[in-house]
C-alpha cells in the first residue's frame, strides 16, 4: 500500500514543471508500465492458484527491473523508491514466496532448503549497497525481511526460519545505516559526488567569464 503511494507522487512527476524531474519520471515509464502488468497478473494467478505460472511472471519482472536498474541507477529518491528499487526489492522476496507455495514447502527438506535460500535476501542486499551504495534497496529488504520473520514466528514458535528472518534484518539494517549515514548528512553519496564533477567541469567557464 506504501509503495502505490509513492507511485502516485511518481505519477504526479510526470507532469511537473520542472524539466529535470519530468524527464527522469518518462525514462523509467515504459518498466513503471510492465511492473505494475506483471504484479497485476500475479496477483490474480495467486488468488486462483496458478503458482507455476506466477512465478514465471515475477521472474520476468524481476528481469524488467533489474533492466531498468542498470538503466536508470541514480534516479531521484522520489521516483527511485516507488519505481526502481521498492518494486525490485519486494518481487525478489516474492519469487521466493511464491516458489515455496508452488511446490508445497511444508515438508523437512523443503523447510531445510528455505532455511539456505533465506540467506539470498542478505546476500541481495549487501550486493546493492556495496556495488550501487543504495540504502533504499537495504532498507526495503529490511522491512521484508521483519515481515517474514513475524508471519514465520506466528506459524511455528520453534523454528529457524524466523530467527535467520530478524538476523538478516538487523544485519541490514545496520549495514544500510552504515552506508546511508554518508548522503544523508554529508556529500559523499554517488549523486553528490556527480553533481560535485559536473560544478568542477563548468568552473573553468565561469572563471573566464
Amino acid at each position: 500500500v506504501i509503495l502505490y503511494i509513492f507511485q502516485g507522487g511518481y505519477i504526479w512527476h510526470l507532469f511537473s514543471e520542472n524539466p529535470s524531474w519530468s524527464n527522469a519520471a518518462g525514462n523509467v515509464g515504459s518498466h513503471f508500465i510492465f511492473n505494475n502488468i506483471f504484479h497485476a497478473a500475479f496477483v490474480i494467478l495467486w488468488v486462483y492458484g496458478r503458482f507455476w505460472i506466477a512465478e514465471l511472471l515475477l521472474v520476468l519482472n524481476f528481469l524488467n527491473l533489474v533492466a531498468l536498474y542498470l538503466r536508470y541507477p541514480t534516479t531521484p529518491r522520489f521516483i527511485h523508491i516507488p519505481v526502481v528499487s521498492g518494486p525490485l526489492a519486494w518481487t525478489f522476496v516474492a519469487i521466493f514466496w511464491n516458489g515455496a507455495a508452488m511446490v508445497g514447502a511444508h515438508n523437512t527438506p523443503a523447510r531445510i532448503l528455505a532455511n539456505i535460500v533465506i540467506w539470498a535476501i542478505l546476500v541481495f542486499g549487501l550486493l546493492f549497497l556495496v556495488a550501487f551504495k543504495d540504502y533504499t534497496i537495504g532498507f526495503e529488504l529490511s522491512i521484508l525481511s521483519t515481515s517474514l520473520a513475524v508471519h514465520q514466528l506466528g506459524i511455528k514458535i520453534i523454528a529457524l526460519q524466523w530467527i535467520f528472518a530478524f538476523v538478516i534484518m538487523a544485519v541490514l539494517f545496520l549495514a544500510t545505516l552504515v552506508f546511508a549515514a554518508p548522503e544523508v548528512f554529508g556529500d559523499k553519496g554517488p549523486r553528490s559526488q556527480g553533481g560535485a564533477g559536473e560544478d568542477r567541469e563548468r568552473q573553468p567557464l565561469l572563471n573566464d567569464e
